[in-house]
């Protein structure tokens, strides 16, 4: 991959609202290059999606997340892909993963409530022929998300020492 569109790239992903003059200016090409190179990196499927990372908890939404790891049983002539395929058509999953290790599938899903999560792994995860256990973890605080901070760092305020 040639750098410059590399370059566009780690722009895009750091900040999807830049404009094709601004990127133009770091990358010592032309905005017309610019949005050429854009348009077909959108089309090849590269940059598949622009995504807004929004703190729900400024806004005052009690959205729960879980992180659920899945140990699964492969069906015959059948890879981990089906299984994914399945699970991630659910409206309350936010992301799949294949890992390495212990479990075979990461699943982060949202809800309204613990409940609704817990119902959520209970009736559809778990009651799939091809998933052996489950393990959830609900996210307590999320400080960082997609490269973005969500929490300001505390300032600590010392009492002042008088003698």
């Amino acid at each position: 991959m040639n750098e410059k569109i590399r370059h566009i790239l780690e722009i895009l992903e750091n900040d999807a609202r830049t404009s094709p003059e601004e990127i133009a200016s770091l990358t010592d090409m032309s905005a017309e290059e610019v949005s050429q190179a854009i348009t077909k990196l959108k089309d090849t499927g590269v940059i598949r999606h622009y995504k807004t990372i929004v703190d729900w908890d400024l806004v005052g939404e009690n959205y729960v997340y879980a992180v659920i790891e899945l140990k699964v049983t492969l069906e015959r002539n059948q890879g981990y892909q089906a299984i994914a395929e399945r699970i991630y058509k659910f409206p309350e999953v936010r992301s799949v993963r294949l890992l390495s290790g212990n479990y075979d599938i990461s699943l982060t899903v949202r809800g309204k409530s613990m409940k609704d999560v817990a119902f959520f792994v209970a009736e559809k995860i778990a009651t799939l022929d091809q998933v052996q256990s489950t393990s959830t973890h609900f996210v307590l605080k999320t400080y960082k998300e997609d490269g973005v901070i969500l929490h300001e760092p505390e300032t600590i305020q010392r009492l002042p020492v008088s003698s």
